[in-house]
This record gives structure tokens, sequence and C-alpha cells, in this order.
């Protein structure tokens, strides 16, 4: 495998229909006319996979004030992303993509650098969508710690 197609900002944001944390569905339509951060995360209830969804927790009111919907999308199946809202008190949406089509789709899955090796997994990226379903900014290979204070600077929101 090699490195994936990398959205840019004005790019379609590639839809999907995912099932959620909560037992339902989710689609990219359903949140047309809002903004939406969705960040994709290698798997739930990992060490910088919580602390990264604890700080989207933690930032979610001021985000949602400015109009930002939060999801979180990894290949973990629904019943795990369960446990991990219950045990982390998660507040927004979780979308399994067990079959990696649409992180593959956002470019967030494919090779990568991890401990001076190159595997193929999750690309930690988080993608914020404008209100008619285009890319607005595409984060590759950002940090678990640090990066949603840094989305929130670049967002103007502090």
């Amino acid at each position: 495998m090699t490195a994936p197609d990398r959205l840019s900002p004005g790019d379609p944001a590639p839809g999907f229909d995912l099932p959620t944390d909560s037992g339902g569905q989710l689609t990219l339509a359903d949140l047309r006319g809002r903004k939406v951060v969705l960040y994709a995360y290698p798997a739930a209830m990992t060490p910088g996979c919580t602390k990264q969804a604890c700080d989207f927790r933690d930032s979610l009111a001021s985000l949602q004030a400015a109009g930002y919907e939060v999801v979180g999308i990894s290949p973990d199946k629904p019943e795990k992303l369960a446990k991990f809202r219950e045990r982390d008190a998660i507040t927004f949406p979780l979308v399994a993509d067990v079959d990696k089509a649409v992180l593959t789709a956002y470019g967030a899955y494919g090779e990568k650098q991890m401990y001076g090796r190159t595997v193929t997994g999750v690309i930690r990226s988080t993608f914020v969508i404008d209100e008619e379903g285009r890319i607005e900014r595409a984060l590759y290979n950002v940090k678990a710690t640090g990066h949603v204070a840094k989305l929130r600077r670049d967002l103007g929101l502090d």
C-alpha cells in the first residue's frame, strides 16, 4: 500500500453513512448546513486517542457555540465505541468505519511511520468541513496531545 491521496481545501468532503456509538447511523448529509470537525483516530481506549477525545469533549461547548459539530471516526466496532463513550463521558458522536472505506476516502488510512517503521493504519487526521460539504481544512499526522488547542487557535476561537 502506498501513501493515500490527501484532500485539500475546496475538495468535496467524501460522504458517509456509518453506524454510531449509540446504535444509530450518521451521514454527512445529516450534518449539511453546519460546520463539522471530523477527526480520525486509530483506536478507542488507547492513551493518545483517549487524550484527544477528552480534549474535544472539553472543548465541545465552545466549538458548538462557534457553529461546529464534532464527530470522531475510527475503525473500531460500534460496541467498542459505546464503551469508550461511557468510560470517558464522550459527548459527541463516534462513528465506526470498520472496513476503513471512509478513512481511505479522506486519505486518513494508509502507510505511515510508527517508531521508525513503515506500517499501514489510521493516520491521525482532522478535517474541517464547511456548511456546503466542502473541505475547509485537511490536517494530517496531527498529534494527539495539544491538537485541539492548536485547532481552536487556527479557527480563531482562542
